[in-house]
């Protein structure tokens, strides 16, 4: 118990850091990630059922050192990660570019008796679009193939990341099942430098999931009020700031959305499993509080922003912005060039943790207009991912910048 104080005591003074777990359906990113903190993040039941990653997922772990060895049981502590493991599946690339918009780093994992698919392209220019540059590849399943294949496959990735961001990243052949070099890549993610916050400016904190954590049928004077989990972009956050959330609960009226500001108070703080008074940038957070847990349960929140009352800039349907297209098109088998955009056709829009989707409204070179159906919190400079519908699924066409 006195190791466990100890921990919680100094868990907000450890080096933080969000790692993004992406790479293409089976190829064992929650199974790693199992292996690397001991934790599941698949618990959505349809998740179970279908032994795939629905929704973003989350793990964190203190990394320790012991002698030359890393490990997440004994030893010094010597960082503090949280994992968001994001789905490889085609179907679900909004959520993936939602999750690359919280992270400082990635894993990206291709198994060696598969290789490179469709989806594993996609989730590299997803990291290039939102411009991750630390990246680890992890070779998984080497257990299924023979020494030869596993070189053939090792080669296979170093052609895959020629002349991207991944060029240079560490590849680390392991087997999650067989825990093997699972040491190794804890200590390649504590090799990974912390990247500069930005604790002076007014908080931004994006919100990727919200929840109820109360049982079925607490007692009134024992609920926990509303639970918002992400990650906090600028600034800090203290238990008792007063904070809003934009663009907040969506409610019909003449045929209508309206969007509502909702504010509150922040009555509690966890990194993972540990409690904290002061929230600076670099981890997944969960704020609880006095929110009725109704307007936050089942995501109703997610795709918001949140800071400090009276700070954030007014919602906005009309978005300017500046677009760098791909030459072709992710995650199709067959090869597909990349038209450029044109008035009135409808656009895919990631930005931060929102999903929204919008009308071309003028187009003039590289700069774009849009009407927007679903608000965002603008923030000039912010990254856009860029998708088109192609043949019935939204594909990842480039990326942009608000202007």
């Amino acid at each position: 118990m006195e190791k466990e104080s100890k921990q919680e005591e100094n868990i907000e003074k450890l080096p933080t850091l969000n790692v993004g777990m992406v790479g293409h359906i089976d190829h064992g990113k929650t199974t790693l990630l199992w292996k690397l903190t001991g934790k599941w993040t698949d618990t959505h039941s349809e998740e179970l059922k279908r032994g795939i990653t629905i929704k973003l997922g989350y793990a964190d772990c203190i990394i320790r050192k012991d002698k030359e060895t890393y490990n997440v049981k004994e030893g010094q502590a010597t960082r503090y990660i949280t994992f968001i493991d994001a789905p490889g599946h085609e179907m679900l690339m909004a959520t993936m570019l939602s999750g690359a918009a919280l992270i400082d780093a990635a894993v990206l994992v291709i198994a060696a008796n598969e290789g490179i698919k469709p989806q594993t392209k996609e989730h590299l220019l997803a990291l290039e679009a939102k411009k991750i540059k630390n990246i680890i590849i992890v070779q998984n399943k080497i257990d299924l193939v023979t020494k030869e294949q596993a070189l053939a496959n090792y080669k296979g990735i170093k052609e895959f990341t020629k002349g991207t961001i991944a060029e240079n990243a560490k590849i680390i052949p392991c087997s999650a099942q067989q825990e093997i070099n699972i040491d190794k890549i804890l200590e390649e993610l504590c090799k990974i430098d912390i990247p500069k916050r930005d604790v002076e400016s007014q908080p931004v904190f994006v919100i990727a999931r919200s929840f109820d954590i109360n049982k079925p049928g607490t007692k009134i004077q024992e609920l926990n009020g509303g639970v918002l989990g992400g990650v906090l972009k600028r600034g800090k956050l203290r238990i008792g700031d007063e904070i809003e959330i934009k663009p907040g609960i969506s409610t019909k009226k003449e045929n209508q959305l309206v969007y509502e500001t909702v504010k509150t108070k922040i009555t509690s703080m966890f990194k993972g499993k540990y409690s904290v008074k002061e929230a600076e940038p670099g981890a997944s957070i969960a704020l609880e509080t006095e929110l009725d847990p109704v307007l936050t349960k089942a995501d109703a929140l997610s795709g918001c922003v949140a800071s400090i009352s009276g700070t954030l800039p007014e919602i906005s349907t009309n978005i300017k912005i500046k677009t760098s297209l791909f030459a072709e098109v992710l995650g199709m088998s067959e090869r597909k060039q990349v038209e450029p955009i044109k008035p009135s056709e409808l656009l895919m829009l990631s930005i931060n943790t929102a999903i929204t989707v919008g009308t071309v409204k003028r187009i003039k070179d590289d700069e774009a207009e849009l009407i927007l159906r679903i608000p965002i919190v603008p923030f000039k400079g912010e990254n856009v991912g860029i998708a088109r519908m192609v043949s019935n699924h939204w594909r990842l066409i480039g990326f942009g910048e608000i202007l």
